[in-house]
């Protein structure tokens, strides 16, 4: 189906958009801070952060249902209220429970819903640059702390983490839902102008299947590991990188907030980068690559005791981090089809879940069991993405004796 319609005007909106929501990732700059109000340990602030993120596939699930149906603004507005309330909510939450419903679960549903609705209209907005659409605006998402944690670190300082949580919501607010009205929905069957489909793969077999057929297919329990592992050190680092930054290399909180900028500055750069090159030399190759540095990466941050050894290292780590969350996307659709992408990505997040689930207990964990040392969880992350190089060749293989199937007619 041709129609004229301004993808890029709508690309780069969701992409401002996923920048607001992308604040999740400054979370680390708010634990300390919360701390001290609530006068509670690191791991009990740590919970919120982590029901968030655990949560993830429920609201990934609806906006992909809403966008599948073709209301992926009205996902925006729903998603991106959600969001900017809780935030507002959180400024306002006065223990350490509330926090997990306000941070942990309104702005966690809010997050997913925005998120799942501006990747999957993009993905179907551009079928002819699948990897490079999916990489820019899940840029937005990893890379919006690189401008979020000093300004957070700045208002925390200035009137305290509360107000500062306060203050975000309400900008969070205006600008998504302003820029929501520009998002316009992906007709079906889109297809740009003189751009003509291969017939190749998913559209040369019609294949286009349902989640509840999806999940009867061993080939998407082996997409979702690789997915879990290769955002599991992302997740870890994402959620600790201030804490590591000034507990293991004595860093000011200030100085570490930089850091945190330049960890989501290479994770925002991956995601288009790694997104990029997988349209030109395929996914596989580039998965098999993402796992080597991890595995390279957490090497270095465990043996090193230079900051920039740190720099070097959590900026390779957010490079691999942001390739899975740009290479994942493109995966789902090539595997299953385009028609119930929403609802399959959602699903398929699952794997995302799971990292978000453990990466930061993992690294807590550890942690807390080493007198603030995170090195032993750095091995554990090693070891990890070396089961997701190995686990890679089993997916080719797989994908290798994948038979094309026919269209499934019927969605749950």
């Amino acid at each position: 189906m041709n129609v004229h319609l301004n993808r890029w005007r709508i690309l780069i909106a969701s992409t401002i958009i996923n920048i607001c929501v992308g604040a999740i990732y400054a979370f680390s700059i708010f634990a300390l801070p919360l701390t001290k109000v609530f006068s509670v340990s690191m791991p009990d602030i740590m919970i919120a952060f982590t029901i968030n993120a655990a949560i993830s596939p429920i609201p990934m699930i609806l906006g992909g249902k809403l966008v599948d149906k073709g209301g992926a603004k009205k996902a925006v507005f729903i998603g991106g209220a959600m969001f900017g309330i809780g935030f507002i909510l959180s400024g306002l939450a006065t223990a350490p429970w509330m926090l997990y419903i306000t941070y942990g679960v309104i702005t966690g549903i809010g997050q997913g819903i925005v998120y799942s609705s501006t990747i999957g209209n993009s993905v179907k907005l551009f079928p002819d640059k699948r990897g490079m659409a999916a990489g820019i605006v899940t840029a937005g998402y990893g890379g919006g702390t690189i401008a979020i944690a000093p300004i957070a670190n700045a208002l925390i300082t200035s009137n305290g983490v509360q107000s500062a949580l306060i203050t975000l919501g309400v900008v969070f607010l205006v600008i998504i839902l302003g820029l929501g009205l520009l998002v316009k929905p992906a007709p079906a069957g889109y297809t740009p102008e003189g751009w003509t489909p291969p017939v190749t793969g998913a559209a040369k077999a019609g294949v286009n299947v349902p989640w509840h057929e999806m999940i009867k297919k061993p080939l998407f329990y082996v997409i979702a590991c690789l997915f879990l592992i290769g955002a599991l050190s992302g997740m870890m680092v994402t959620a600790n990188a201030s804490v590591i930054g000034q507990k293991m290399f004595g860093l000011t909180a200030a100085a570490a907030a930089l850091y945190v900028s330049l960890y989501s500055l290479s994770n925002c750069l991956g995601r288009v980068f790694w997104g990029a090159v997988s349209d030109r030399i395929g996914r596989v190759n580039c998965l098999l690559m993402i796992y080597l540095v991890i595995s390279a990466m957490m090497l270095t941050i465990a043996l090193t005791s230079s900051v920039a050894g740190f720099a070097v290292a959590i900026a390779g780590i957010g490079l691999c981090f942001g390739g899975t969350m740009g290479i994942f996307p493109s995966i789902v659709g090539e595997k299953f089809g385009m028609k119930y992408y929403g609802v399959n990505y959602g699903v398929t997040f699952i794997g995302y879940s799971g990292a978000a689930f453990f990466g930061p207990r993992i690294a807590g964990s550890v942690a807390a069991a080493n007198d603030g040392n995170f090195t032993n969880a750095f091995y554990i992350a090693l070891v990890i993405s070396l089961v997701g190089f190995a686990l890679t060749f089993v997916y080719k293989a797989m994908e290798n004796k994948q038979k094309p199937e026919p269209e499934v007619a019927k969605a749950a």
